[in-house]
């Protein structure tokens, strides 16, 4: 049988574990609900946003970049728009910089994996860039087919439009030089404190949707759009913001699932130390009281062999 100072300290070696768990919950539900609450403020504006691009887009039937300054491949969005045969594909992976959230980074790892190894069946070659360390780090064990091209650390720990833009900038660079030639993200999209899904986003060419926009009904007409400047222009200056909310959005669901995961996670690993220590305290008495009838039983023993 374990002995007492066995299970003494295993006892207090789960304390300790308990108190972690206790205090990491209490800061994920801290910062959860304020993500929650930024998450879905920014949902109205995206949807908004998307659709006002696409009906812009819609209203112009030609793209042209003739009458347009072009600084950098964000510039150039009648190159973005190009849909041309698939041979390559780049994944942004949103993952997180820490763990303990439960199956968060592992089901987006999963869900890597799986989407590397269907392209490869079609032959396509896959890219990866890598928000967060734990995505590069689990990836380069588990997935030895995935070439990784580029991670950013610091995106992961401050979710910001100006992170989500130094982002977009390389992959459009990627685009529209040709060496990639489709760009999806792998993030989460939050549900609520207790769930969350793993999700592709489509991000270039710029014609497929991720955000469904909210629909009007088929009898409303949509009025003649007129553009002042340049409709080109106008478009330029659309396409970047565009771009850079998608991966901002997809940030922030990503940012607001891992938070609400490593909450729930470290719960459930509360109440299991509960248990645990429940059980070892009966354990504990069990072997104590063992000990002492034990301790008993020698000592009348001994009186009884004295006197006989």
């Amino acid at each position: 049988m374990t002995n007492l100072k066995e299970i003494k300290n295993r006892i207090n070696s789960i304390k300790s574990t308990q108190k972690i768990t206790r205090a990491m919950k209490m800061v994920a539900a801290a910062k959860v609900k304020k993500a929650e609450t930024t998450v879905k403020a920014s949902r109205p504006f995206t949807q908004e946003l998307n659709s006002m691009f696409e009906k812009m887009l819609n209203s112009v039937n030609v793209h042209s970049s003739q009458t347009l300054k072009i600084k950098s491949p964000l510039d150039n969005y009648p190159a973005l728009l190009d849909v041309r045969e698939v041979k390559s594909v780049g994944l942004l992976v949103i993952t997180s910089n820490k763990g303990l959230a439960g199956a968060y980074n592992a089901n987006i790892v999963r869900k890597t994996i799986d989407t590397v190894n269907e392209y490869e069946k079609q032959g396509i070659k896959t890219y990866l860039f890598i928000v967060g360390q734990k995505g590069i780090s689990t990836l380069k064990k588990r997935c030895k087919n995935c070439e990784i091209v580029k991670n950013y650390f610091a995106v992961a720990n401050e979710v910001s439009s100006e992170n989500a833009q130094l982002v977009i900038e390389d992959i459009a660079e990627l685009f529209v030089s040709k060496k990639i030639d489709k760009i999806e993200v792998i993030t989460t999209r939050f549900k609520n404190m207790m769930s969350y899904f793993v999700e592709n986003w489509v991000v270039l060419p710029l014609k497929d949707k991720n955000f469904d926009s909210e629909k009007k009904h088929d009898s409303i007409i949509e009025p003649l759009m007129e553009f002042i400047p340049d409709k080109h222009q106008i478009l330029q200056k659309l396409v970047p913001m565009y771009l850079t909310n998608i991966l901002y959005q997809a940030l922030l669901e990503a940012q607001a699932s891992e938070l609400a995961s490593r909450m729930t996670a470290m719960s459930a690993a509360s109440n299991s130390a509960e248990k645990i220590l429940s059980e070892l305290s009966i354990q504990y008495n069990k072997t104590r009281q063992y000990a002492i009838t034990s301790e008993i039983t020698e000592i009348v023993s001994g009186a009884n062999a004295q006197i006989n």
